[in-house]
């Protein structure tokens, strides 16, 4: 087996050039600097001194506390109209304003390494097309497998800021309602028939058990497979609800976004088009699960006028991981608007205050604005992170189902368990060599008998479901923040 392959030179090389690249280039930072993103700018305590004719206190600004040899100085604090009429100012967002912003590492860190995971997984695509992978490890799918879990975890740590304030009780309170709705819709969708929803877990139970079953046999042990069905889709619909949890504010963000900008593109028809475009896709990745309503449709049904479907089994699946990265291609094409759409925010707050009454301290004025370009990054993670979970998920899926992008379907060859001779080494009498000779054929076979549990028909039940849950999900949370926002935006 060839450990030290194509492989893991690429590998090896993608890790350089992050060491090499990645302190001068980031996408990440291009995302936020680069495609004119334009923040608000609160106004200063003179300027709104001025604007609401609120006399200076010297007295006040004066006061000052003497503490371990230092003059502290409080910050000053007077009371304005809350409708006072304040034009803010704009700037273009610059590397030196996000470098500080919540999240920035983290935001940075999923989105160059999900950069660079893609490189190498296209590199490893290609260099497949003259060289095709036998026994080499695909090391591809260790990378796209780290961005899942990279994901998952920004998202995880989002979420556990709302259990660990106080005055976040509604925020914690709707993760949790969510996450038991999530829990229960999975348990439904884990009993449909695999007539209606084609995700293959049954197949792949089948595969697994017994697999497992002859491998357990082949170790002494007696078997007839290590896990009840009942207990693995639990445990599935578990990890479906959490996952559904972690994605509910995620999609109110997004929702609150999109309202928006239909909103603003209210004139322009086309820009309209695209954004219901981007917004149904997910739906659309959807239904190419159900079965009756995309398979039988495309591959089974012969229209009138024609001899045969519209597409082969093979073209169908190739078009439904095609569909996934397109859908990935045009919402990334189109997040600055979903940005700046955030970033107006500010604007939109100081108009809405315009019309109540009352007072309100010049530090909350300023924090009202200031906050919602301090937590762009979390937004953006929230916008970024199930799009990158549903990509890569999706590519997972393709590789270890052994799916073709040309739609031919290749068969997986029947591997012996053996090694076969191992290389000759120089000296019979070297332990050294003995010992490494033997180590890598106690690998190898372990590798293989790995290989021989977890089939393609395993990898296609688990990523083909993990694929479409993250799908359901993303259409599903955003769907219901549209809901949310349609109707406190009527009430």
């Amino acid at each position: 087996m060839a450990l030290l392959g194509a492989q893991l030179v690429i590998t090896l090389v993608m890790i350089s050039i992050i060491q090499k690249l990645g302190p001068h280039f980031s996408l990440a930072r291009w995302i936020l600097c680069s495609t004119g993103l334009i923040r608000y700018l609160y106004p200063t305590n003179t300027e709104l001194r001025q604007v609401a004719n609120v006399p200076k206190d010297k007295a006040k600004n004066k006061k000052a506390g003497k503490q371990n040899g230092r003059i502290e100085h409080k910050a000053e604090t007077f009371h304005i109209p809350r409708n006072v009429d304040v034009e803010l100012e704009t700037a273009k967002v610059c590397s030196l304003d996000v470098i500080h912003l919540r999240y920035y590492p983290e935001y940075q860190w999923l989105v160059d390494f999900s950069l660079y995971a893609a490189l190498v997984y296209i590199v490893t695509e290609v260099y497949q097309i003259w060289f095709p992978i036998k026994d080499e490890i695909n090391l591809s799918m260790l990378w796209c497998f780290l961005v899942i879990i990279f994901s998952i975890k920004i998202l995880l740590s989002l979420t556990v800021q709302y259990f660990r304030g106080e005055e976040s009780v509604g925020e914690r309170s709707t993760c949790i309602c969510m996450g038991f709705t999530y829990l229960l819709i999975s348990m439904m969708v884990l009993i449909v028939d695999e007539n209606t929803l084609e995700v293959g877990l049954e197949t792949a139970y089948t595969s697994f058990n017994k697999s497992a079953a002859i491998f357990l046999d082949r170790q002494g042990l007696s078997s007839t497979g290590p896990a009840s069905k009942i207990v693995l889709k639990f445990f599935m619909a578990l990890w479906c609800g959490l996952l559904g949890a972690l994605l509910t504010f995620p999609g109110l963000r997004i929702a609150r976004m999109h309202w928006d900008m239909l909103k603003y593109f209210r004139d322009r028809r086309v820009v309209q088009l695209l954004l219901n475009l981007s917004f149904a896709l997910p739906f659309l990745l959807v239904i190419a699960w159900i079965k009756p309503v995309s398979r039988n449709y495309l591959t089974v049904r012969i229209f009138s006028g024609m001899t045969e479907p519209l597409l082969t089994p093979a073209a169908f699946d190739t078009l439904r991981i095609v569909a996934i990265v397109f859908t990935f291609l045009l919402k990334l094409c189109i997040m600055p608007w979903y940005l700046q759409a955030y970033l107006d925010m500010a604007y939109h707050r100081v108009e809405e205050q315009k019309k109540e009454a009352g007072r309100i301290t010049n530090v909350d004025f300023q924090k009202k604005i200031a906050a919602v370009f301090y937590y762009l990054c979390v937004v953006t993670i929230q916008y970024l992170a199930p799009l990158i979970m549903c990509l890569y998920m999706g590519i997972m899926y393709k590789t270890l189902g052994e799916y073709s992008w040309r739609g031919l379907y290749v068969e997986p060859a029947d591997e012996e368990c053996a090694l076969g001779a191992p290389p000759s080494v120089v000296g019979d009498s070297s332990e050294a060599a003995d010992s490494i000779v033997k180590s890598a054929e106690n690998f190898h076979m372990a590798l293989d008998s790995l290989k021989s549990v977890f089939t393609v028909d395993v990898f296609r039940g688990l990523f083909g479901f993990g694929t479409w849950w993250c799908c359901f999900l993303y259409f599903g949370t955003t769907s219901v923040g549209l809901v949310y926002q349609s109707y406190f935006s009527q009430s």
